[in-house]
Formats: C-alpha cells, structure tokens, sequence
C-alpha cells in the first residue's frame, strides 16, 4: 500500500539524517493521506529516485503524479508530503530556483524564474497545467520544445490540450507519441481522437477502425459489430467475415441471433463477390480498386497491390482513396517504405489527410 511506503520513507529519513535541518517538514503521513494508485505509484518512484539521489528524476516523478486528472484530497495530500520530502532530502527547500519554488508549490514563481536548463524549463510546463493555465501550458511547450520534446513533456502537452479543448494539438501530441513510442495505449487515444474529426465519411471510419484492429485497441462487442457492419455495407464482405470470427475467437463476441444473422450476410455476400471476381477484374480503374479492397481484406496482399496498381494505371474517380488503398496494398505485402510515401500522397478532405497520417504512422512503426 502506498500509505504505508510512504510512512517507511519518511521515517528512515528522519532516523538517517541526524545531521540535516530538516525540522520545519512533516515527517509523518497522516491516515487520511491515502493516494490511489495510478498517484501512488508515481509518488513510490519519486521516494525511490530521492533516496537515491537522483532528485531531477524525483521531481519529474512528482509532476507525473500532479499530473494525473482529478487529484483527490488523499492525493494532493500525499503529493504535497512527497514534495516537502524530496525538498528536505535535496536541500531545494529553501532556495529560490525553479527546483526549491516548485517544492514549495510558488508555481508562479517558477512560471517567472530565470534560469533555462531542461529541469526548468518542465518544470515551467508542469507550472502552467498546475495553476489551470492550459492554453499557457499548450504555447509554453511548443514554443520552448518545438519538435524535441519527450514522452513526458508530449503527455502533459496532451493533458493541456485536452482541458483546453484544443482538439488539434491534443492530436499532434498523440501522433508525436505514438511516432517515438509505439505504446498501445497512445495508439488508442490517437484513434479515439480521430473518430472525432469533423467531416468523416464511412470509409474513413471503417479505415480509422481497421487500425485499430491492427493496433490491439478493439476491445468491445459493438466495436467488432461497427467494423464488420461497415466493411460489409462497402463491400468487403470477406474483410467483415473475418473480423467476426475475430472478435468470436477473442471471446469478446458471444453467439446470438444478431452475430448469426450479420456472419450469415457476410457469408452470404462474400460468395458472390469470390463469384464476380473475374468479371471486376475486367471493369474500369474504380471497379479494380474495389477489388483491391476486396482482395486485401481476405489478407491477399499481392494481388491487392496488382490491381490497386492496375487500377490507378487506368484512372479513377476518386484519387485520394486508390492511394489509400494501393498503401494498404504496400503494407499488407511488406513494403512499409513505399507503403508510408503512398500515405503522404493521399491527399483529398481534411479528414481524408487525417486518416492517411494514421495509416502513415502504422508503417512508420511496424
């Protein structure tokens, strides 16, 4: 339990250093100090890193703590007995540099400082989310970051930008995490975020929840329905049949009249689309990307790409979406290179780009 690291710390401070002023901080953890874990855990690094005389990762562990939503008064109480600790452990107390200002909570002070080494200048980032300076927050890190900053700085940026409701940069901080990090759960975000861009259409959304198929972030029933209900109304009948199994094998999607009746439809519509094959093979360029499609949902990446190509070769209505698709294409068959240009060329709407970044990154990072 946190509560109780957190007593333990404090006591073996007090009985180790005999030999340091440190009687004006409370070094005791009152009962009615408990954090919840997603703090307390941030809160148990930052003892650990003060104990060990890293205190710059301690204090970057104490901002990750402050930085969680919706601190509780068991929280703020065990944030503000960490501070005073780790202020006492690195004698930051008193002075008057961002390190002993932000210690002491003056985050005005901090906001203010002079001074401009990398502790400083997070700990000027955190100071503006910490006094509900969100649009301070979001223009201080991209001004003193651009396109440097690191996971942490990129987290709070996300923090910021989402309780100012700025859309755009809580979706740029996304792409930029998951571009350098990869993680699951950025990737989930991003793509919750997305689903919100203005102007989707239908194929961008099937799009939007194909990677998240790809990317482990489908983890409910009507979100396996949604993907396969999609894919079946534009035509991927094969693509939708295999998401279904997808989410029965994963035990996500239980049987029941509605799964039997969309598997059967899928089924159903899979057949004659195997059966009409040849003939949209002999169509004109928009009837051979719907068979790249097709193609590349039943996991056929080559002759995806084949007609993706001949498809483009012949012309098309829709330039935008014969890009996406002949990425697809790429990617399925293992070109991520090739596959990323392609995504970069996908012009088309504001939400069409959108989606072409998501597909961008997902070659770029797997």
């Amino acid at each position: 339990m946190f509560l109780k690291s957190l007593r333990t710390a404090f006591v073996a401070f007090a009985v180790g250093a005999a030999t340091v002023a440190v009687t004006a901080v409370a070094l005791t953890a009152p009962a009615e100090a408990a954090a919840r874990a997603v703090v307390g855990n941030h809160l148990k690094a930052a003892i650990s890193q003060a104990n060990s005389g890293n205190y710059a990762a301690a204090r970057a562990s104490l901002a990750a703590a402050e930085g969680v939503g919706g601190l509780t008064a068991g929280d703020q109480a065990a944030i503000a007995q960490v501070r005073q600790y780790i202020a006492a452990k690195s004698g930051a107390g008193g002075t008057s540099g961002c390190a002993g200002l932000y210690l002491k909570g003056d985050y005005r002070g901090v906001i203010n400082a002079g001074g401009g080494d990398a502790q400083c200048t997070q700990l000027k980032a955190q100071a503006y989310y910490l006094i509900h300076d969100y649009a301070g927050c979001t223009r201080y890190i991209r001004n003193a970051y651009g396109s440097g900053a690191g996971e942490q700085v990129l987290t709070l940026l996300m923090r910021c930008a989402y309780e100012n409701q700025d859309n755009e940069s809580m979706r740029t901080a996304l792409e930029q995490l998951v571009s350098r990090t990869n993680k699951p759960e950025y990737w989930s975000q991003l793509l919750t975020t997305a689903e919100g861009t203005k102007g989707l259409k239908d194929h961008q959304t099937l799009d939007i929840y194909r990677i998240k198929l790809m990317t482990g972030s489908i983890n409910k029933p009507e979100q396996y329905m949604l993907l396969a209900q999609i894919a079946l109304q534009l035509g991927c009948a094969a693509e939708a049949q295999a998401v279904l199994k997808k989410g029965v094998d994963a035990k996500v999607l239980q049987p029941n009249d509605r799964l039997n009746r969309l598997m059967a439809m899928a089924g159903g519509q899979a057949a004659t689309n195997a059966a009409n094959a040849g003939r949209a093979a002999a169509g004109n360029g928009d009837a051979l990307i719907k068979l790249s499609e097709d193609l590349w949902g039943q996991g056929k990446y080559d002759d995806a790409l084949k007609f993706a190509k001949a498809g483009i070769a012949k012309g098309v209505s829709d330039q935008p979406n014969a890009m996406m698709r002949l990425g697809a294409a790429q990617l399925g068959a293992g070109q991520k290179d090739a596959a990323a240009s392609t995504f970069g060329k996908a012009d088309g709407s504001p939400a069409q780009q959108v989606v072409a970044r998501l597909w961008q990154l997902y070659a770029r990072t797997h």
